[in-house]
């Protein structure tokens, strides 16, 4: 299901934005051009990334260090672990973002 995130134009370059598509905590992240959208929770210990360091396409985690692809959601030193990814689309200036499960 695609669900609006927000506008594009709300949307900083090359930085972490937290959104909460149908209440799923999301960060969506606008690097050359493109935009990409990975959950905002690490999958080692659930801890946040909303504090993530982002350096090129790699976020790293502020709690452990983990450091995930914000392309592939792949973990560098594990590509087996991997952080959930969402499909991003634009429609008419809005961002949509494809959510398997939608809480409600």
């Amino acid at each position: 299901m695609w669900v609006f995130a927000v506008k594009e134009n709300e949307v900083e370059d090359n930085r972490i934005n937290r959104i909460y598509p149908k209440g799923i905590a999301v960060l969506l992240i606008k690097k050359d051009g493109e935009m990409h959208a990975v959950s905002a929770r690490c999958p080692h210990m659930s801890c946040s990334l909303g504090d993530a360091k982002l350096e090129g396409n790699i976020i790293t985690c502020p709690c452990h260090d983990w450091r995930f692809d914000i392309v592939t959601g792949e973990f560098l030193d594990a590509n087996e672990i991997k952080l959930k990814t969402y499909e991003v689309k634009i429609e008419d200036g809005d961002v949509l973002v494809r959510l398997d499960e939608v809480v409600r």
